[in-house]
């Protein structure tokens, strides 16, 4: 049976209303995906056969009872592993939750749910999300399908991989410094971080709280925005959720970019930048000005320190966060412990990765009574300074632009052993959490070994639109986004 192939979200729709596919049969398609490149990807932690079938069979039900659906129903979407899933196991790549399996549904997914979209899987990622490439998995590697023996990027490299190999039409991943649009560049797909609160976080397995924001990969801008509009929206349930109405972000995808104001972000070129993005995305800046953009360069000064002041404030709140992982409340206990102090060490050291290990370390000590001031409190400053620079550059354009990440998918290993080399690699990406604000990666060409190259657009708090109709209006100009690896 063929693949899903790159039917976008409208498409499978369509078939689906005028009953030339059933949704099982585009379930069942996904599916034989799955398993056919799974040998090879590694993008799924757990493949929920039975819970997919089940729910196709439900929207296959509602089509003949003749009622109405919505896009998202019988699409095959995958759900990165550290979104709670309701009686499907949640482990967040690590050992110490293996077992967990959630007794509530996150909103995202229960709104899902609502919407009829099929759940083929909880994909891959790193462990607790910390991670820029997928290694520090406590169980698989993934490979990204434009090579397999590149990583996929990370955290969220398992959602990445599946939509650009065809295994799901749609995913989700969680964007804490980058690890929805590094990965989505590194994959030759568009992933979209939304503003902070304006997607619930509940059910979400917490890495660093004031960071964390679900959002979308798709492999077009145009399902990317059918995607955020059904789990954008107010929950009581997260005490960060904007009261804010939703709007249905298709109606910004225009092509006429005329008017537009786009400020290029000097300091995310020169030294460190990989000549074949460079060239890239200087391309994609030319092609935004023959659409009618109004191109200007903009100084972000504080840009650069975004690294600096992200691994204090992400490290210190993913300790408190983490400490919850104690062999007592829930996941993980070593048996045959001496005595509770045993236990909680054993459990923690047998649990928990190399990675994980490293940031509670650094964040307990950032967090420590002699250290407060001069790291963590700093950092905070710094995080104020970005968010201001940023403010001052949405005075004078309407979006930014700059790479996605410094360089194209490296090779698995490269970096393993070099944790500094491998934050480095979400140099482009942090400042945008920082301050809060949301960002799309777009495909905008591939270096001269045919890896794929993302071009970064940021908006102002609560400006999607403005975000997804620039990122429409240069996808639709151009063919990368047509391209499909062949995995071998």
């Amino acid at each position: 049976m063929a693949s899903i192939g790159r039917a976008s979200i409208r498409e499978l729709h369509q078939q689906l209303i005028r009953k030339e596919r059933s949704a099982v049969e585009i379930t069942q398609q996904a599916l034989d995906q799955i398993q056919a490149l799974e040998p090879r990807l590694h993008s799924f932690l757990q493949v929920t056969t039975d819970h997919a079938l089940e729910q196709a069979r439900q929207v296959d039900a509602r089509i003949a009872a003749g009622e109405d659906i919505g896009l998202l129903a019988g699409i095959p979407i995958g759900i990165k592993d550290n979104l709670c899933t309701k009686g499907i196991p949640t482990t967040c790549a690590s050992r110490i939750l293996e077992n967990f399996v959630p007794p509530y549904e996150s909103t995202v997914t229960q709104k899902l749910a609502e919407a009829g979209a099929v759940t083929v899987g909880k994909t891959n990622l790193d462990e607790f999300a910390m991670g820029g490439s997928t290694e520090t998995s406590a169980f698989q590697l993934t490979a990204n399908p434009w090579d397999t023996s590149r990583v996929p990027g990370g955290s969220s490299g398992g959602s990445a991989a599946a939509v650009a190999a065809g295994e799901c039409t749609v995913s989700l991943g969680s964007d804490t410094g980058g690890s929805i649009r590094q990965p989505a560049s590194f994959c030759g797909i568009v992933g979209m971080k939304p503003t902070y609160g304006l997607v619930s976080r509940y059910g979400l397995v917490a890495f660093a709280s004031s960071l964390d924001q679900i959002g979308p990969f798709a492999r077009s801008v145009e399902d990317a925005a059918i995607l955020l509009g059904a789990i954008a929206g107010y929950d009581p349930q997260d005490s960060t959720s904007l009261k804010v109405d939703v709007p249905d972000y298709t109606q910004y995808l225009t092509t006429d970019l005329k008017g537009k104001k786009v400020g290029v972000i000097t300091e995310t070129f020169g030294e460190g930048l990989d000549p074949a993005v460079e060239k890239a995305v200087q391309g994609a800046i030319d092609q935004l000005k023959s659409l009618g953009a109004e191109v200007r360069e903009i100084s972000c000064p504080r840009f650069r320190y975004g690294i600096a002041a992200y691994y204090i404030i992400a490290p210190s709140e993913a300790s408190a966060n983490l400490a919850r992982y104690d062999g007592v409340k829930y996941g993980a206990r070593i048996p045959d412990a001496e005595n509770l102090m045993d236990m909680y060490t054993r459990t923690r050291a047998e649990g928990f990765g190399a990675e994980v290990k490293r940031r509670i370390m650094i964040g307990t000590y950032a967090l420590s009574a002699g250290y407060y001031d001069a790291y963590y409190l700093k950092a905070q400053k710094v995080r104020t300074l970005i968010k201001q620079d940023f403010e001052a550059a949405f005075e004078q354009v309407d979006v930014l632009v700059s790479p996605t990440a410094p360089s194209t998918a490296f090779k698995a290993g490269d970096k393993t052993t070099d944790p500094l080399s491998m934050y480095l690699i979400d140099l482009m990406t942090i400042p945008v959490n920082l301050a809060g604000l949301p960002g799309i990666s777009v495909p905008c060409g591939f270096d001269g070994q045919g890896l794929p190259i993302g071009l970064q657009i940021i908006g102002n708090v609560l400006r999607e639109d403005q975000v997804l109709q620039v990122a429409y209006a240069y996808e639709q100009a151009t063919e990368w986004h047509k391209q499909s690896p062949i995995v071998k």
